[in-house]
């Protein structure tokens, strides 16, 4: 893969392999990342409480120091695998953090795949000890290690960026993440790693990791399912800026991850299995936040949306309707929704509008907008869905048959 500007991080390295963890394939199904020094981490996780063993695994260890390595295996879940998944999230964390000279609590393990399997130990195994044999520091490294982490992804997920702090310091995030389906908040089956080459304090990363993860990745849906596995770290080494950011670098980092999240979030639907549009759902003048979030996420969870939008059907109706479900209390005679630019329903009244122009507007692009107004309050938030298909049915109701 030809590397484009792409800034990688100080003192990281990445591997991808093939060790077997897929079935008869010759995929890369195993991915590790190593810190050269020791650094802080964070981590957000799934709220379902039927969560992998991983992320058990990795909240014990999280925020904290001296984090070296982090492995990630695809087509395994090691979920709902109770004690024995346990302790082999802890050997994968011991073999993965032995080909570094890492233990394992200063290893973090990240699995996907199918629910209810215990993991293949001895490709596992195979896994670590071919990924650590093949580390390295380049940008097709990471690639590798990007692409190892997948499992219906079709496309590759990594945004990175480079600033120079109010203090004179430059420093690089680079992320790589995963998700296609079983996408719902809180999280999604999705896996992120975000490293960077700034200093911080375990406290202050788990700050900044929540508050970014809380309008991005909390903001997309493919169907609402809260995945078992959902993981996003960052994993900050100091080469760069040895002493812990504070003050108006601190909060610069903070600005720099979120607008590295937001670009990063809206690939994950953007990948839904079988989708043919992207659906971003902006609300305004809700109650309060929470409010225009449970709006914005019952329009995008709801089939009866997703579908229209599949079929280019400019129907407002189902997305006004849907907005009056979900308990929300608002002015239904001060609700308008534009859709493309169009507007369709003003103050409770709808319009005259041209439906095959609006159609058309949806058929023709990949990215469609919902603009949904309300005037009861300072409310507001950006969500992001994607529309279902005939070939979403077919790719899950195959999945493991």
């Amino acid at each position: 893969m030809e590397e484009k500007e792409f800034y990688l991080p100080r003192k990281f390295r990445y591997a991808g392999v093939n060790c077997g963890i897929k079935p008869n394939s010759t995929k890369l199904d195993f991915a590790l990342v190593v810190s050269d020094v020791p650094a802080t981490a964070a981590g957000v996780y799934t709220q379902n409480l039927n969560c992998g063993a991983p992320v058990t695994y990795d909240r014990a260890i999280t925020p904290g120091a001296g984090i070296r390595a982090i492995a990630t295996d695809s087509g395994c879940a090691n979920a709902c695998t109770g004690e024995e998944g346990l302790r082999n999230a802890r050997t994968m964390a011991e073999l993965a953090g032995a080909t570094v000279g890492a233990t394992a609590e200063q290893t973090l393990v990240m699995s996907t795949g199918v629910i209810g399997v215990q993991l293949p130990m001895d490709a596992i195994a195979k896994g670590a000890k071919l990924a650590g044999e093949a580390l390295g520091s380049t940008y097709d490294d990471f690639v590798k290690a990007a692409t190892a982490i997948q499992t219906t992804d079709t496309k590759l997920k990594i945004v990175s960026r480079e600033a120079t702090l109010p203090s004179g310091a430059t420093i690089r995030l680079a992320s790589m993440c995963k998700g296609a389906a079983m996408i719902g908040p809180n999280m999604a089956t999705m896996l992120a790693t975000i490293l960077t080459d700034a200093a911080l304090e375990p406290q202050d990363a788990q700050n900044a990791l929540r508050d970014a993860v809380e309008d991005t990745f909390n903001c997309v849906s493919v169907e609402g399912h809260t995945s078992t596995s959902d993981t996003c770290v960052l994993v900050a080494n100091g080469a760069a800026s040895p002493e812990p950011l504070k003050g108006a670098d601190l909060d610069a980092f903070s600005a720099l991850l979120l607008d590295l999240c937001q670009e990063l979030a809206p690939m994950i639907p953007n990948d839904g299995e079988g989708v043919t549009h992207l659906i971003t759902i902006d609300v305004t003048g809700a109650p309060d936040r929470a409010s225009a979030k449970l709006l914005a996420q019952t329009v995008a969870n709801d089939a009866l949306v997703k579908t229209a939008i599949c079929g280019a059907d400019p129907n407002w109706g189902r997305i006004v309707s849907a907005t009056g479900r979900c308990g929300v209390p608002y002015d239904p005679r001060k609700v308008s929704l534009k859709v493309n630019g169009y507007l369709l329903y003003e103050n409770g009244t709808p319009l005259d509008f041209d439906k095959e122009e609006v159609s058309n507007s949806i058929r023709s692009n990949r990215n469609t907008s919902f603009e949904l107004f309300f005037q009861e309050g300072d409310g507001k938030i950006r969500f992001w869905t994607s529309d279902l298909t005939c070939e979403y049915v077919h790719l899950n109701a195959d999945y493991t048959t």
